[in-house]
């Protein structure tokens, strides 16, 4: 999303360093500098570097502002703009009844000029639309700096299918959620309810979309299956039930930006302001990915580094699909049960939750569980998609966006140890007497919660909770375990209740988040902390 027009604390430098500044940003943001794979939807946004530069340019015009005359702008036709479509003939495009030359912008765009240009002689309305956030005040005013001109008031407006909402289909949601983004829509249940019921019902399970839902018409949906040393599956949705016993597995799905709202209190981060809900819990049917794949021919192992690539039914406004892999030794792997699920809770799969098929990989970050599923491919190599390349991935407290490259980091797959409160809520005044303390705890990989541990003094002193869920196969962890404690609390007592998790392999949360800050705002996983008032 757009980033903050400058960093808290750092002076702007000179123009010129910006614009180098804002190729690196394109060339971290955007998969490995291809234009296929380019970051497809921040290359749809203004980025950290173009801002900045725009700053730079308002601040020189302002001192000018007051004894300049307002202009007076020339009027063109939508054909006139039209044969503005290129840096040759140079590049024009319109908001509204105005006319803009963003030529001078094109090589500042974060994400590449290609996706400047597939406006190019038109309206930005279209694509605008896609991501909401264009469409605050302060983008206009710095699109403003480049305007040449006024739409003919004889003019037309553009036909209502060029600026159609992509988002116009998009399913109904539950009116409970707490939505951190609408377009793409973005939301988690309130913590209140995450520990009601140990299988999250599928209203009320976290959405993580990036692009609009698409509409798909199980009749003529088909999964492509793909790859050297196998044979190409064409499987419709009937056949993928029928060929494949179905398998079921009760898995917890995590969002790698959950509790990035507690990382961004200590510097600001990049993604949405996830609170503690951006996970859940669901009973998952559908066909073992690893029986489609051996009855493709592919065999139990692989020399080397393979991978099983996902794609989406869901693309950006370039046409390409968000994608992203797992390694192919899970992929075949017995007891790692990653399934083509087409059951949500015993229901079909929600159209938000990826009707008619979509992967689940147990025990993995929710980004790599692939909605909407229209091809898996078996490669040498990982997924070219950005979110698999350029997003996703953990970075040292140090590395900020001028000097971060994805290429140095691995993958995330596997998350940490996480546990949170749910009850009580900050900030809330609890009767005096006994007090319940509710959670949910959690680790990837299939690694089971031994222990959550609870503090009501901020850390000095801990009692251990008590666990509920399932009791799974070892290594094969994949759902949370709810706890509890209940305890005494004395009227007029100040709180800091305080949660950590332990899981089979003693791994620990960290105490705070400082160490693991990072600027993505991914895998925040420090002791979850909560302070209440005990009335009088």
């Amino acid at each position: 999303m757009l980033l903050l027009r400058a960093v808290v604390g750092r002076r702007l430098p000179p123009l010129t360093q910006l614009r180098r500044g804002s190729s690196r940003f394109a060339a971290g943001a955007a998969a490995g500098g291809g234009r296929r794979g380019a970051a497809p939807v921040l290359a749809a946004l203004l980025g950290l570097g173009a801002v900045l530069a725009y700053g730079e340019r308002r601040r020189r015009s302002a001192q000018t502002a007051q004894a300049t005359p307002a202009p007076r702008y020339p009027v063109y036709t939508r054909e006139e703009v039209r044969r503005h479509r290129s840096p040759g003939d140079r590049v024009w495009v319109t908001h509204g009844t105005e006319v803009f030359d963003v030529t001078d912008f094109v090589e500042l765009h974060p994400g590449g000029a290609d996706k400047v240009l597939l406006a190019a002689g038109g309206a930005l309305e279209p694509f605008w639309a896609l991501y909401a956030v264009h469409s605050q005040p302060h983008v206009l005013e710095l699109l403003r700096e480049y305007k040449v001109g006024e739409l003919s008031p004889e003019e037309a407006p553009p036909s209502p299918d060029a600026a159609q909402d992509p988002f116009a289909g998009d399913p109904p949601r539950h009116p409970g959620m707490r939505v951190n983004s609408l377009k793409p829509f973005n939301a988690e249940p309130p913590a209140e309810l995450l520990t009601e019921s140990f299988l999250t019902p599928n209203e009320l399970f976290f959405t993580r979309n990036h692009l609009p839902v698409p509409a798909v018409d199980p009749r003529s949906y088909r999964l492509r299956v793909e790859g050297p040393g196998g044979r190409a599956l064409s499987l419709s949705l009937p056949e993928l039930r029928s060929r494949f016993p179905k398998h079921e597995v009760t898995a917890t799905l995590q969002c790698a930006g959950n509790r990035r709202a507690e990382m961004s209190r200590v510097r600001p981060v990049k993604g949405l302001p996830w609170d503690i809900g951006a996970i859940s819990t669901a009973r998952w049917g559908g066909a073992r990915l690893r029986d489609v794949l051996l009855h493709a021919g592919f065999g139990e192992r692989r020399d080397g580094e393979w991978h099983v690539c996902f794609e989406g039914l869901d693309e950006d406004v370039g046409g390409a699909p968000y994608g992203a892999s797992i390694p192919y030794g899970r992929a075949v792997s017995p007891d790692a049960d990653v399934l083509l699920a087409y059951e949500m809770n015993g229901e079909e799969l929600p159209r938000d939750h990826g009707f008619p098929v979509r992967v689940v990989v147990p025990g993995v970050v929710g980004a790599r569980s692939v909605k909407w599923l229209r091809r898996v491919a078996v490669s040498p190599a990982e997924s070219p998609s950005h979110w698999q390349q350029n997003d996703y991935k953990g970075f040292c407290p140090s590395v900020d966006w001028d000097t971060v490259d994805y290429r140095t980091a691995p993958a995330i797959q596997e998350l940490p140890v996480q546990s949170a409160i749910t009850q009580p809520r900050p900030g809330a005044a609890v009767p005096p007497g006994e007090l319940a303390v509710k959670g949910y705890a959690w680790s990837g990989g299939g690694r089971r919660v031994v222990r959550v541990d609870v503090s009501l003094d901020g850390g000095r002193t801990w009692r251990a909770a008590e666990l509920a869920g399932e009791r799974p196969a070892p290594g094969r962890a994949w759902a949370w375990v709810l706890w509890e404690l209940r305890a005494p609390v004395a009227a007029g007592a100040e709180l800091e209740i305080v949660c950590k998790a332990v899981d089979a392999s003693y791994n620990v949360q960290p105490d705070t988040v400082g160490p693991i800050w990072n600027l993505r705002g991914v895998l925040s996983n420090a002791w979850h902390r909560v302070r209440v008032t005990v009335a009088r």
